[in-house]
């Protein structure tokens, strides 16, 4: 089943992208949650219509999160944990807990596009990906330190 993204879906595409998905994921998931529309030809021609005059301001919100790839750098942020004597932290560390050092430090990303190489459950150093754009990613290192 071919469908029209709406919005970015983590996984399977991003907006006003063409993908093939299974039936039941389109019909039951992606069309009834609003996250995408049946690829019918009247459909493709606004798709098209649309990304040809949007065109020009995506480049400018991919130079954006360029630009604010290249601010963050080579930042390491600080995140307090409580941990126990083995330097296990109760719970584990969240996008939420990384957008807000960021915002501490004055740059706003959403939670929703950091992702983690590996789940973070015990002090130490580790790493983050910023989903800023689909064609910009960034790393970034963070250490989890003992609150």
């Amino acid at each position: 089943m071919e469908v029209i993204l709406k919005d970015d879906v983590k996984g399977v595409g991003y907006k006003n992208d063409i993908v093939v998905v299974k039936p039941g994921f389109g019909r039951n998931y992606l069309i009834p949650q609003g996250l995408a529309v049946m690829a019918t030809p009247s459909a493709r021609k606004v798709v098209a219509e649309n990304v040809r005059q949007v065109a020009h301001k995506a480049e400018k919100i991919q130079n954006d999160a360029q630009d604010l790839a290249n601010r963050i750098g080579e930042t390491v942020l600080s995140i307090p944990a409580k941990a126990g004597e083995t330097g296990k932290i109760f719970g584990a560390v969240t996008s939420l807990q990384v957008s807000e050092a960021l915002k501490a430090l004055g740059y706003d990303v959403d939670r929703k596009r950091i992702d983690f190489d590996q789940e973070v459950k015990s002090l130490g150093e580790y790493t983050a990906t910023l989903n800023l754009h689909k064609e910009v990613k960034h790393q970034i290192r963070f250490n989890v330190v003992e609150a």
